[in-house]
């Protein structure tokens, strides 16, 4: 069974009426078996199974946990000269790499982020010269005046949000002219844009701002040779901890390894 399969037990819904019945065999797992096997899991894989939970919004609390297991590894991993440049401050610019990484670990075609430009209004202001009075002919000319204007903001188009979803509307996949021609049907290729990931990865430069608020010394090209390294090792960390735990998941969730498992509970209780 696959990790994300078992999501779906902590958001369940109502009652579905089907002609079809449901599976009774003796080795269908049951939602407390599902539960069951999370906590196993999460004695396993503590990171990934909080990561996967906060990346699905089960709750603020795995999501915090998450960040806090993140820490811990960054602070075992973090390099000599992030230490050195960091200083006093070290520990403030690793919960914050931290997040940054958790958020971007999350990010996904369906993420929204707030428009730089408008800060999520959807129009910006200005000022501009208004036509207070259209004149009567060559003798009486137009009258301006500067007032404050309110346009809609050209990057977000008055949404107030971007979203992260690429040109390829998520699928991670357009279609190649070329070889459609060639082969007179539809023939897609990979999206060179997003990398077939269906959205836009979150540039640097969001890390780089955020951490330069705490440390004013810091120069780009100090932040791209030392501190972005270790920023996509964090996120890839959580994507590691991810594969780890749903692999963790499949074997508990196995039937025969399921069985051994409550064989062994119940030998512990009679004991």
């Amino acid at each position: 069974m696959k990790l994300e399969s078992a999501i779906k037990h902590f958001s369940p819904k109502s009652m579905n009426i089907s002609p079809t019945s449901r599976a009774t065999a003796s080795d269908a797992l049951t939602g407390t078996d599902v539960m069951g096997a999370i906590g196993i899991c999460q004695s396993k894989s503590p990171l990934g199974i909080s990561a996967v939970l906060a990346k699905a919004g089960v709750s603020e609390e795995d999501k915090e946990k998450a960040v806090a297991l993140l820490m811990e590894h960054a602070k075992s991993r973090v390099p000599r000269l992030i230490v050195k440049s960091a200083g006093k401050k070290l520990a403030s610019c690793l919960l914050i790499m931290c997040r940054l990484a958790f958020e971007e670990y999350t990010r996904s075609a369906a993420s929204k982020n707030q428009c730089p430009d408008c800060h999520g209004k959807g129009v910006i202001n200005g000022i501009d010269n208004v036509m207070i009075h259209p004149g009567c002919g060559e003798k009486t000319p137009p009258k301006y005046r500067l007032e404050t204007t309110e346009k809609e903001c050209v990057t977000c188009h008055g949404k107030g949000v971007i979203s992260a979803r690429c040109r390829c509307n998520g699928t991670g996949k357009v279609r190649d002219l070329e070889k459609s021609k060639q082969m007179g049907c539809v023939v897609e290729k990979e999206c060179e844009r997003c990398s077939g990931a269906g959205f836009r990865r979150s540039p640097g430069t969001k890390a780089y701002k955020v951490i330069s608020m705490q440390l004013t010394d810091l120069h780009v090209r100090t932040w791209t040779r030392n501190w972005k390294p270790f920023f996509e090792e964090l996120v890839a960390k959580l994507e590691a901890e991810e594969s780890h735990a749903d692999s963790v998941f499949k074997i508990i969730t196995s039937y025969s390894e399921f069985a051994a498992i409550h064989e062994l509970s119940k030998q512990d209780i009679n004991k």
